[in-house]
């Protein structure tokens, strides 16, 4: 997205008055208004935002936002967890042009409805009165280039392969869990395994006994690599992925 480098003035209107302020350079919108690095993409809950393909995927299918709508998302969402003023924001999305907040109001609006978000108690997007919105979800950013776990990725348990679904994979020993792990220190809902096209990421659900990737406790959500070891309570897994690449010498057990 392109911020004019000229001196025109962009304009949003509140009530009666009509404030103005000057076009800045991109450099300066970069300052507040950040795009993520190149080849990274946005994971939150079963959402991946990819800015270089330009596409909002849930569970590896594409949501639908109009352009300025998916433009309003990067922003937020790069500059979780901060709040960016709504003049910053109208700035960034419509430089040089006359427009009032309620353009903004109405591409909030969109971006709520596309994410299931709700205004009264906000998961994604939430608004700071009298002065503008912020990302408020759990986000990680992910590289491009991560390998793409399909339906046959899996997690081993004595040499015994267990598969993962593309989507939400809950690991605990309650019968409602996707997966059914029995064992003494394994909470009702211990952890949660989302795989889609962009990755596998781990995350713990509260349980009493912990979630480790390797040798790290996992707070927030962390992504997955072949041959990583994660432990719940005192149970071992394997992530693996089978790749056709690798020589029969240094494959492990697979999927």
């Amino acid at each position: 997205m392109n911020v004019r480098r000229d001196s025109r003035l962009a304009f949003r209107s509140s009530g009666s008055e009509q404030q103005t302020a000057r076009c800045e350079p991109r450099h300066a919108l970069v300052r507040l208004c950040r795009f993520p690095p190149v080849n990274m993409a946005i994971r939150f809950g079963p959402f991946v935002l990819d800015s270089e393909s330009r596409r909002l995927l849930r569970d590896a299918q594409q949501v639908r936002l109009r352009p300025k709508a998916f433009d309003l998302l990067v922003v937020l969402a790069t500059n979780r967890p901060k709040a960016v003023p709504k003049s910053r924001l109208l700035e960034t999305l419509w430089a040089g042009t006359f427009v009032s907040e309620s353009n903004l109001a109405t591409l909030v609006t969109e971006i709520r409805d596309a994410l299931g978000d709700n205004t009264q108690a906000p998961r994604f997007i939430r608004t700071v009165h009298r002065f503008g919105y912020a990302f408020c979800g759990d986000a990680i950013e992910v590289p491009e280039s991560a390998p793409h776990p399909t339906r046959r990725c899996c997690l081993m348990r004595d040499d015994r392969p267990i598969p993962l679904s593309t989507g939400d994979n809950i690991l605990g020993r309650d019968e409602d869990a996707t997966l059914w792990l029995d064992g003494p220190s394994i909470s009702r809902f211990h952890a949660r395994i989302h795989v889609s096209a962009a990755g596998a990421v781990l995350e713990d659900l509260g349980s009493k006994n912990g979630t480790y990737l390797g040798e790290h406790k996992v707070t927030e959500p962390m992504v997955l690599k072949d041959g990583d070891e994660i432990r719940l309570g005192l149970l071992v897994l394997t992530f693996r992925i089978p790749r056709e690449a690798q020589s029969t010498k240094t494959r492990g057990k697979e999927c």
